[in-house]
């Protein structure tokens, strides 16, 4: 059942071509990728 509902999901998704817009700004990637930037 639960593969059937994620393939409904999937099927969804691709045909509304959804979009992900991965890009954020410095100030935004300084706060969620804290560990990977030195500290100024």
């Amino acid at each position: 059942k639960m593969r059937a509902e994620v393939a409904a999901w999937n099927t969804d998704r691709n045909n509304r071509q959804t979009k992900v817009d991965w890009q954020f700004k410095t100030d935004d990637a300084r706060i969620k990728l804290k560990r990977l930037y030195p500290k100024l």
